[in-house]
């Protein structure tokens, strides 16, 4: 394990493990000291990073791994690069490539195997701090750290100031008149113009009823939150940033939207949106010339994206009872097996009773013969 000096001096190790959310992979993370949660905003649950390695190593916790927590007194940045490292090959996208080069700066592989972190010191510059696979963090956030070091990239932790500007700039920052890469949208549509549209679509009720707080047809709140998101995702081409904005002016917004819920700091309505993009396949593109075509939007496409999220949601709960289904299985045929077990050993035991009783019997009628003989 290589990991920079500039964090092993400092006393914001925690350690994390994995778990399983609503059916989301997510990793808690721990207090070494207590073995209890860790928050990223509580200094009394993180510790020096000898205590968390020995946390680690001795197993007498469950963890996972170690995490850094970043906070306001520190320098540091992180950048969190996810789904751009082949885990088989180590083969990077060219994207990820060149931001880890732009960057030149202490760089390891990410748990999965499947993404980077890159740590320099620096300032976060104002605007999001996400978008995308992309992610950049500077306080109340930890990263999970595991020294599987980057060949070529520096072992110790850079000052990247300007390179940090550019690149949030370039894949981060980017205002709501820039194209999201995923879609390949040439323009967008504005708020009013969306909801316009949204509205006379073929399931402009359903998104009407979303839109005003109905959550009739779902079985919580949670999951109107996330056919809304899904329906938004589509119409505004997966820009996380006009998604938000157009679901705080819904009737489904509600105090929880912007309130962190989730260890890493993100707020549910930060992993709502993350999920409704990655859940959506499909965007809507207006034309060049701003002239629809019948193809564009027709009702098929506009459905589509709501069917593919409720489809999702199925499989989730059908894998869910498909495993509580195998694991009943699993017991039954143990059960089985240890009442035939029960049962053999039960016919043995009266099998052996029986003999017993015969040889009793024959010894009886000797000693009964011994005595008439008599």
């Amino acid at each position: 394990m290589t990991l920079p000096e500039a964090l092993c001096t400092r006393d914001q190790w925690i350690c994390w493990k994995r778990a399983e959310r609503n059916g989301e992979k997510t990793k808690i993370p721990v207090d070494p000291q207590t073995a209890g949660f860790a928050s990223t905003t509580d200094e009394g649950t993180w510790c020096d990073l000898e205590t968390a390695l020995e946390c680690m190593e001795s197993g007498s916790t469950a963890v996972d791994g170690l995490g850094f927590v970043f906070t306001k007194s520190d320098p540091f940045v992180g950048i969190d690069l996810d789904d751009c490292r082949d885990p088989d090959t180590g083969k990077p996208t060219e994207q990820a490539k060149t931001i880890v080069s732009r960057l030149d700066s202490y760089t390891e592989v990410s748990p999965s195997g499947t993404g980077y972190h890159v740590l320099i010191r620096g300032e976060l510059p104002e605007g999001r701090n996400r978008r995308g696979h992309i992610e950049m963090y500077d306080h109340a956030r930890y990263f999970t750290v595991t020294g599987k070091h980057v060949s070529g990239t520096p072992t110790q932790i850079e000052s990247r100031q300007r390179e940090l500007e550019g690149v949030h700039l370039e894949y981060v920052g980017k205002g709501d008149d820039d194209v999201r890469e995923a879609s390949g949208s040439k323009a967008r549509l504005s708020d009013d113009e969306l909801l316009e549209k949204a509205r006379n679509a073929a399931n402009g009720e359903k998104f009407e009823r979303l839109w005003n707080g109905s959550t009739v047809g779902y079985t919580s709140q949670s999951e109107a939150d996330m056919a809304l998101c899904c329906l938004l995702a589509f119409w505004t081409g997966g820009h996380a940033g006009q998604m938000d904005r157009l679901f705080r002016r819904s009737k489904l917004d509600r105090p929880k939207w912007g309130e962190e819920h989730y260890a890493d700091g993100s707020t549910y309505g930060e992993k709502t949106i993350a999920r409704a993009i990655a859940h959506t396949s499909e965007f809507y593109e207006p034309s060049e010339s701003g002239v629809e075509t019948q193809e564009v939007g027709s009702s098929r496409d506009r459905e589509h994206v709501y069917l593919k999220e409720r489809v999702s949601l199925l499989r989730k709960q059908t894998t869910s009872l498909e495993r509580e289904v195998e694991a009943k299985t699993a017991r039954i045929e143990r059960l089985e097996r240890r009442l035939e077990t029960y049962e053999g050993r039960s016919a043995a035991r009266e099998e052996e009773s029986e003999s017993s009783r015969e040889m009793q019997s024959k010894s009886l009628v000797r000693q009964l013969r011994g005595i008439l003989g008599r």
